[in-house]
């Protein structure tokens, strides 16, 4: 099953019941390099596998990149 969720500010279908580690391996995304926000409030990294996305849910994505220019990487638009 699949819920909706808002990813960086569009709705996404992602699979139902999924940790933020899980998603970020269903978006093929390295969790070593992102910070999340959930509904306004950021996730600690070691809170990855127990933190639940529900339905909803209202997500910013941010990637890190080394030595470039300053600019930001925002995951998922």
């Amino acid at each position: 099953m699949y819920m909706h969720i808002i990813l960086n500010g569009e709705k996404r279908e992602v699979p139902d019941g999924v940790t933020i580690l899980e998603l970020l391996e269903f978006l093929k995304i390295e969790h070593q390099r992102v910070a999340v926000e959930r509904n306004g409030e950021i996730v600690k990294k070691d809170r990855f596998t127990m933190t639940v996305v529900n339905e909803g849910d209202r997500l910013e994505l941010v990637s890190f990149m080394g030595g470039g220019s300053g600019a930001e990487g925002a995951i998922g638009n």
